[in-house]
Formats: C-alpha cells, structure tokens, sequence
C-alpha cells in the first residue's frame, strides 16, 4: 500500500462548537463559550490530522450551525476538502449506524472518528486505516472511560447494531465490540486514547499533543484565576 493512497474513508463525527451545545460537560471550570473554542480547537485538530493521513476519502457527519460556532471562518474552509454530510437519526447509535451507510457509498472500509481526540495525529489514523483495509478485520480504539474513540468497518451492517449500545457508558467500548464480533468480524485493538469530555480529560489531552487544542487550553488555563480550577 503506498503511502499518502489509503484506500478508506475517514469519517468524523462532529458537532459545532457552539457555546451551550458543544463540550458542555467542560463548564464548570470553562465559560460556554470558552468550552465552544476549546471544542473548535480539538475539531480543527482532528480535521488537520485527517487530511495529513494519506486515506483517500474524507467524510463529516456534521450537526449544528456552523455560522453559529466558534472559529466558524476557518472551520468553513478547513471542511472545504472534506464532503460534508447532515447527522441523521434521533438518538446518537442512530446517527453513527447512518453515518457508516452515508461513508459506505465510497465502497471502501470506514474508520470512524470522533472530534475530541487530537492527539491521535495522522500516524495513528493512517496504521488505523492501513490495518482496516490490509486485515479485512473491523478496528476498535478504545476510551479510557469505557468508551471508544475510533470504530473501523469493512462493512457498514455491523454500524447498524450500533442503535442497540448504550452510549457514553463504561460499556460502551465492551458492548460495541461484542456487536460488531456478533457479525462475525475479528476485532483489533486500537491504542487506549482520552476523549475529551471534563477538564482532567481535556488536563490529559493538552499534555499529549501539540496544535490548536494546547495552545487553547494552555491560553485558557493561564487566564483563569486559581479558584476556578
């Protein structure tokens, strides 16, 4: 397989960073809007590392008003080399099951991500895809809370037992990967990430990376007074 020709689809789940709507669990300590660009800064990471990883297609499953959003100019060209599509479902298994079917139209695997682990870098995502597309296995990166960070399939119909898993449970990584074994896939395992969901998550995460979601969270950090944190 040459390098920078991956022949996957990278798919990201994303939510606007707005305040109120994204990241709310990060507030307390964070104002709404400073929970918003921390999560603007953590989807233009993931975005980034996405088009640096050399897989051939690149897809955003995408809710929430862009023009409403943090860093909303840059998160619009940015998604300028990406198809975006609507989330579609009304619970969050909905919306990823439908989001697979919406990537499977390319007619490769899929490696789905979400947009709170920017410190997976473009290595990772790319050894992630290769695996995908070289073993015929599915791919799972399991959350240290329980959780998981990146789902691969070569098929989309395992995605749709995805509306039978309780989500942002401490099962929920355990779960998946006994639906998606259920459809008789073997199931590699992905290296341990922190998502970010509260502040000694995103705490973890600034320390483990180096772009935009550092620099904010560093930025916000040092602004703060001593009583909030």
């Amino acid at each position: 397989m040459r390098p920078g020709c991956i022949p996957a689809t990278l798919l990201v789940i994303a939510k606007a960073p707005i305040a109120g709507f994204a990241k709310t669990r990060l507030t307390p300590p964070f104002s709404p809007r400073d929970a918003a660009r921390l999560a603007a800064a953590a989807l233009l990471d993931t975005l980034i590392d996405v088009r640096a990883s050399g897989i051939q297609h690149r897809m955003v499953a995408w809710t929430g008003n862009l023009a409403e959003a943090q860093e909303a100019d840059t998160l619009a060209d940015t998604l300028r080399d990406f198809t975006v599509v609507p989330q579609r479902g009304n619970t969050f298994g909905e919306r990823l099951a439908n989001a697979h079917a919406d990537a499977a139209h390319f007619g490769l695997p899929v490696l789905q991500i979400g947009m709170d682990t920017p410190q997976a870098g473009p290595e990772l995502l790319a050894r992630s895809a290769g695996h995908l597309v070289s073993s015929g296995d599915a791919v799972l990166g399991p959350a240290a809370d329980g959780g998981w960070w990146a789902l691969g399939l070569t098929d989309p119909r395992p995605a749709r037992l995805l509306t039978e898993v309780p989500m942002s449970t401490s099962r929920t990584g355990d779960l998946t990967r006994a639906v998606v074994r259920r459809c008789g896939y073997r199931v590699h395992r992905l290296p341990i990430l922190t998502d970010v969901d509260t502040y000694d998550d995103a705490v973890t995460v600034a320390a483990h990376s180096h772009g935009s979601f550092a620099a904010t969270f560093g930025l916000l950090t040092a602004a703060a007074t001593p009583a909030l944190l």
